[in-house]
């Protein structure tokens, strides 16, 4: 067991010691992060100006927007930063804010996806009540329960994983991720930090339960719709949050529960790009693709229309 050391910076994982991959990396990453940080902006500006898309559900889109904005923000630029400066160097603090805040948009990501569902089933299954269940103030009071169950999570896990100490200050990942952290603690504390994983997996399978059997009654009631018109608008609007909802919780899962002991180094980085990145780079476009009322904003708000 190698001696227990504080640490007051961490060395993240680099993509290649030869500068000019390095430079490709930092390009790539440029792109992926124009992408998501466009497309959501776009996604945020136009539920924001566009009347038409101040309904609930569009509510609830512009918050995701934000979190996909602020998770994507915490990774990409120290990584791409790092590059250009050919460093792998990140402070204990810059690590500690990294994991909280990528924990904090990620836990609440994924209970505003929990709420999107129910939304959606409210509209699909009880449309008569809709207006009084999902009124103004239980929207933002769901959204508002959504930050809060974010920021709970980002303290619960941060404040753990930090209070044990390191056997090394090498994190084999492009920024400080949590099962990477833990590879290196060596303090009975960590024992903790997995019970914490457990409890949040647990809690994050009830959400998927939740979600699954609103989306058994919503398919149940769509194919009893008389109108073809009316079951594909309600699939238009399902869809896509069905999709992003499954990429998000296959691609953190795999990651968060995989053995990790073996894992070789460009490993890792594909993998902590998989559920990093991809998602908030491609979620605008899957809500955008097949909702009409997304593309009519964002060509209004382009000048395009």
């Amino acid at each position: 067991m190698p001696n227990q050391t504080s640490k007051t910076e961490f060395l993240l994982l680099e993509f290649s010691s030869v500068r000019e991959l390095r430079i490709a990396q930092f390009v790539v990453f440029l792109v992926f992060y124009l992408a998501a940080l466009v497309g959501n902006l776009l996604i945020i500006c136009a539920v924001t100006v566009e009347h038409r898309l101040h309904t609930p559900m569009y509510f609830f889109l512009m918050n995701l927007a934000m979190t996909d904005l602020g998770s994507v923000s915490t990774t990409i630029p120290k990584s791409m930063a790092n590059s250009l400066m050919n460093t792998r160097l990140i402070s204990y603090f810059g690590c500690v804010a990294q994991v909280y805040l990528f924990l904090l948009f990620g836990g609440s990501d994924y209970a505003l996806l929990t709420i999107m569902a129910y939304d959606r089933y409210v509209a699909i299954c009880n449309p008569l009540q809709y207006g009084l269940i999902m009124n103004t103030g239980a929207c933002i009071q769901m959204a508002g329960a959504a930050w809060v169950s974010g920021l709970l999570y980002g303290v619960l896990h941060t404040g753990s994983i930090f209070a044990t100490t390191f056997c090394s200050n090498i994190v084999d990942q492009f920024f400080c991720e949590l099962p990477q952290l833990l590879k290196i603690s060596c303090s009975t504390l960590s024992v903790l930090e997995n019970v914490f994983l457990v409890v949040s997996f647990i809690v994050a399978f009830g959400c998927f339960v939740f979600i699954l059997m609103t989306y058994v009654q919503i398919v149940t009631t769509v194919l009893k719709m008389p109108s073809s018109q009316r079951r594909q608008k309600a699939f238009s609007t399902c869809l896509p949050h069905l999709i992003v909802f499954s990429m998000l919780l296959f691609t953190g899962t795999f990651v968060y529960l995989r053995p990790q002991s073996h894992d070789s180094s460009p490993t890792n980085m594909v993998f902590g790009v998989i559920y990093s990145v991809i998602p908030p780079m491609m979620n605008p476009v899957i809500y955008s693709m097949r909702n009409k009322e997304i593309k009519d904003a964002l060509s209004k708000l382009l000048g395009l229309k």
